[in-house]
């Protein structure tokens, strides 16, 4: 079994999972923040919409550069986000496939503004910037819902919002 071929439950899985948390992001609440430090709701939903992009950022290219003057996404509605994830995870997924166990093991780097910040594997990449990272900020999306009084699906099992019984 390929490398990739034995990621693909677990990314089905989660991309599942973050689907699940998108389609709870309610309309009308973009600009809401827990906090002045955070990000905006439409700023993180957006975000984690884009993050399964990354599968084609660390498996297809060398390298990924930054530009840091770019301002960021910050989608509207609902139906834009899972329009961008929807377009995003076919992309993704057809990355992962495509995958040799040979384009794992090579190197990747990230650059801002031509600057290379660091190197590492392919593999790596994917395992921080798609999964870990991905991850991460559905998690902070969940507590942005859970604050905002929208009932939360299970993920890794029932929440508190679900009676599984």
């Amino acid at each position: 079994m390929s490398i990739a071929q034995s990621l693909l439950n677990e990314f089905d899985e989660e991309m599942a999972s973050t689907r699940k948390i998108l389609e709870r992001v309610p309309d009308g609440n973009t600009d809401w923040k827990p906090h002045e430090k955070s990000m905006s709701l439409g700023r993180l939903a957006t975000h984690v919409a884009q993050l399964p992009f990354w599968a084609v950022n660390s498996l297809a290219v060398d390298h990924i550069d930054v530009n840091p003057a770019q301002k960021p996404v910050i989608l509207e509605k609902r139906s834009e986000i899972m329009a961008l994830f929807d377009e995003n995870l076919k992309k993704a997924r057809a990355a992962l496939t495509a995958a040799t166990d040979e384009d794992f093991g090579r190197p990747w780097s990230l650059k801002v503004a031509g600057k290379v910040i660091f190197t590492q594997t392919r593999s790596k990449t994917y395992r921080v910037f798609t999964m870990n990272h991905m991850i991460h900020h559905r998690a902070q999306l969940g507590v942005y819902l859970r604050l905002l009084g929208v009932p939360l699906p299970g993920l890794y099992g029932p929440t508190a919002d679900e009676r599984p019984f």
